[in-house]
């Protein structure tokens, strides 16, 4: 006979537990106003300002975005495991909404330049890049064990509902008002971001790690984890490859917009809509996938490389929207399982560290892909840039699938009708 569930274990994480929820709002809100300042000064300058080099100002600026959290990875993971959780996401958020702040006083005196844009982004990049790693390794101190993985569904949702909102709103707002309203809106809601945080109790926190007899712990640097699991680091790379095709779409789509689709702001906000729509679905639905979470990622990576190149191949608003919707819900998919795997698998003391050198790891490439296809699409065209995305995941799914033949005494299958993850064998603690 099984054993009713209470009303209150029926309903949502983020309900029926408060600090959580609460925290999950402050993290919609950094990340809305980061994704809207974002997708706003990309259109802004392939739009308005970027001039006759459009694709390599809006590829340098997501360059520049992106650099803070390859840099500060180790200071990053360092301020994680010193100070209390809800300090450094309540500092980073109020930080980032006194920049905001300050931006867009500056762009309603005057005009706001192109590299003050620049040091914008930098500035909440950086940020972004403390509160973001923060708060994957916070989920264990708001949630009991039972809902890690839903908390973290959640938390990866979350990326998609700001790509959804902040990708609608970034462009509307730029056509509609300039960047300056862009910025004004992104230093409310990190502000508000942060008051709210800095209200919650973390339940389940245990006091940061001090001096102990006047030495300082010992603390395991970011090579010595990832060498300690070696086929997460393995899948790592795999990820870190992908992404040097999967995140060019932030610069190929305003490109395929203005020079394929000759439309405006409003054609960009739908891309980003279906995009945020499909990783929203994939964060929800990949636990209820069956299979080895490598089997399952490189079956979404080859289904990715086909939905990228899809634009390429035939033009048009709804193609591309559609393209973007499947790949959407591939990068969701393989989000939610891999994090999820990664949550158990990793032991409590090196999660900060781990968290910070696997945001490194994935976000390396990105500056560099940045650029590169931004510079590209002053030479080629958009649906060239498609194509190309979708040819370069092809080796990485099959890599990724040679990985999981080869760990597949290592790899837990998940048990029947669970989505849930498990960690793998020899590599937990």
């Amino acid at each position: 006979m099984s054993t009713p569930v209470s009303p209150a274990r029926r309903l949502p994480v983020v309900l029926r537990n408060p600090s959580f929820g609460t925290v999950w709002v402050g993290q919609l809100l950094t990340q809305m106003a980061s994704r809207m300042f974002q997708v706003g000064a990309v259109w802004w300058l392939v739009g308005f300002a970027g001039g006759e080099r459009r694709g390599l100002a809006s590829g340098l600026f997501l360059m520049v975005s992106t650099l803070p959290a390859v840099a500060l990875a180790p200071v990053v993971a360092r301020v994680v495991a010193r100070y209390a959780h809800r300090t450094v996401l309540a500092v980073a958020a109020a930080t980032a909404g006194v920049c905001a702040g300050a931006a867009a006083v500056w762009a309603y005196t005057g005009t706001l330049p192109v590299p003050a844009a620049y040091a914008a982004g930098l500035a909440l990049a950086a940020c972004q890049a403390l509160f973001d790693p923060c708060l994957t390794t916070s989920v264990p101190e708001l949630v009991e064990d039972a809902d890690i993985e839903a908390a973290t569904g959640f938390e990866l949702a979350t990326q998609s509902i700001a790509g959804l909102v902040g990708g609608l709103l970034g462009p509307l707002v730029v056509d509609a008002g300039g960047l300056a309203g862009v910025v004004a809106g992104c230093a409310g809601a990190y502000l508000l971001a942060a008051l709210l945080i800095a209200s919650v109790r973390f339940p389940h926190a245990t006091a940061p790690q001090g001096p102990v007899d006047g030495a300082a712990p010992e603390r395991r640097t970011l090579r010595s984890i990832l060498g300690g699991l070696p086929f997460v680091r393995r899948v790592l790379v795999c990820f870190a490859a992908a992404n040097v095709f999967t995140t060019a779409v932030y610069v190929v789509m305003p490109l395929y917009t203005r020079g394929v689709l000759h439309s405006t702001g409003s054609t960009v906000a739908s891309l980003e809509v279906a995009l945020g729509a499909g990783t929203l679905l994939g964060s929800f639905t990949g636990g209820r996938l069956p299979g080895r979470p490598t089997v399952l990622g490189s079956i979404c990576l080859a289904v990715m490389a086909g939905a990228l190149a899809l634009p390429g191949l035939f033009t048009g608003h709804l193609p591309a929207a559609g393209a973007l919707v499947v790949a959407g819900w591939c990068v969701g998919v393989i989000g939610v399982r891999f994090v999820a795997l990664f949550q158990r698998l990793v032991p409590a003391g090196d999660k900060a560290g781990f968290f910070a050198a696997m945001q490194a790891l994935l976000g390396a490439t990105f500056p560099v892909t940045s650029l590169v296809f931004g510079a590209l699409g002053d030479h080629l065209s958009a649906r060239a840039l498609c194509l190309v995305q979708g040819a370069g995941l092809v080796p990485v799914a099959i890599a990724l699938w040679w990985l999981g033949g080869r760990a597949d005494d290592s790899e837990p299958e998940p048990s029947a009708g669970s989505g849930r993850p498990v960690a793998l064998a020899g590599d937990a603690s």
